[in-house]
């Protein structure tokens, strides 16, 4: 987005004013700005916002952005992780992958853990999904 000159300061200045964003520093801070960005995201789907509430959006969302990355750090996905949340993506079942296994039963006790995600399997699936076969190892 390129509205940063088209920002008119004295409007803009209005909108920080009643915001009054700085970085979030609690949890009731937080709500508040979702609450702020949830707003302006209703609006936004009424009648196109101003290039000022559009800047304060964007900034909005980054102190949003920081306190999530800081409180609510997301680990690795595992092999398992990834295979569903693609299945899920994708929506496919137990019956669109099981190929890719060998047999059912090997795609069952994949599936449900029971089983970890071979090389050969990885790279079947990697192929499959058309992406790395490093995210199923």
């Amino acid at each position: 987005m390129n509205t940063a000159l088209a920002v008119n300061p004295r409007k803009y200045a209005r909108l920080l004013t009643r915001s009054l964003p700085s970085p979030i520093e609690t949890e009731k801070e937080y709500e508040a700005r979702l609450a702020e960005v949830e707003q302006l995201m209703a609006k936004d789907k009424k009648a196109p916002l101003t290039a000022e509430e559009e800047t304060l959006l964007d900034l909005l969302t980054t102190l949003i952005e920081q306190y999530e990355e800081d409180h609510y750090p997301i680990g690795p996905a595992s092999p398992h992780d990834m295979l569903d949340h693609l299945m899920e993506a994708h929506d496919l079942t137990h019956k669109d992958v099981w190929q890719l296994f060998g047999s059912r039963g090997v795609a069952s006790e994949v599936l449900n853990r029971k089983r970890a995600i071979s090389k050969a399997q990885a790279k079947r699936l990697a192929e499959f999904f058309h992406i790395s076969p490093a995210l199923f190892i």
